[in-house]
């Protein structure tokens, strides 16, 4: 299957493609001033000045949601770039060596893997402080048992293949055979993973900032503002639905992509 006919993959990139644009854009341009309130217009209603309308401090939706959109992606790629570091060297070096080595790293894995995902977050962050690099590396922490897992199955599974034996035989030492060789053909196997882990990852960030120890006011948050428009829901419902439409279109775009990926790599 072509990826270019393939609808799920075209469409998650084109709305993916749509965000990663509006998030560049909102690093160096934003309608407003995200955290500049204004006391006369709370709770304006979509308009021409405000197209997504105002919050309970006055403060320009568009602009938060762009900058809180921000925040979420790149917290969530950090994590999924966290987890999956860490995945490919455990992963890679039980699969490769197995032996006790693979069992006691899988069972320490499947420890880490039986704690509910939240709470051991929410622990991971109490021992630091709120904020965006405490998320990113708790969230790390909590994705790298599911990439180890996935790269230690495969790494065991190329590791028996004919192009192993071939560098083997031509000199090449262990190390230069799992990183040099094996990881890179497991690359198509992994990138659905990656996309699956970055929706996780977005809806992860948005929980812990709807509990607020997550992304810490002033700055945007998309699970924050979830947070603070829950009061106006009949109200101002502009306020919530703008917050929950771009965590929607994060991850409906990568969402689409892992199918398309996982499609192609199955033909």
């Amino acid at each position: 299957m072509k990826l270019g006919r393939n609808k799920n993959f075209t469409a998650g990139a084109v709305i993916t493609a749509f965000m990663l644009i509006v998030i560049l854009v909102g690093m160096v341009w934003t309608p407003y001033d995200p955290n500049a309130m204004d006391g006369a217009a709370k709770r304006l209603a979509p308009c021409l000045t405000h197209l997504l309308g105002t919050d309970n401090f006055g403060r320009d939706i568009l602009s938060r949601v762009i900058e809180g959109a921000g925040a979420t992606f790149l917290i969530a790629a950090a994590t999924v770039a966290i987890g999956l570091a860490a995945g490919l060297i455990i992963g890679g070096l039980t699969g490769y060596y197995g032996g006790w080595l693979d069992e006691v790293v899988m069972r320490l894995n499947d420890a880490v893997a039986a704690f509910p995902s939240i709470l051991l977050a929410l622990v991971l962050i109490a021992l630091m402080e709120p904020g965006r690099t405490s998320i990113i590396l708790a969230l790390g922490v909590l994705f790298v048992p599911s990439f180890a897992r996935i790269v230690r199955t495969e790494v065991a599974r190329q590791k028996s293949l004919d192009y192993v034996a071939s560098a083997k035989l031509m000199g090449a030492g262990d190390m230069r055979v799992l990183f040099a060789h094996i990881l890179p053909n497991i690359v198509p196997v992994l990138l659905p993973s990656v996309a699956i882990g970055f929706n996780n990852a977005v809806l992860a960030e948005a929980s812990m900032s709807y509990l607020g120890v997550g992304v810490q006011p002033p700055d945007a948050s998309l699970g924050r503002m979830l947070n603070e428009a829950q009061g106006y829901l009949l109200t101002a419902p502009w306020y919530a639905l703008s917050a929950g439409a771009a965590i929607i279109l994060l991850i409906l775009g990568f969402g689409l992509l892992s199918e398309g990926l996982g499609g192609q790599s199955d033909a």
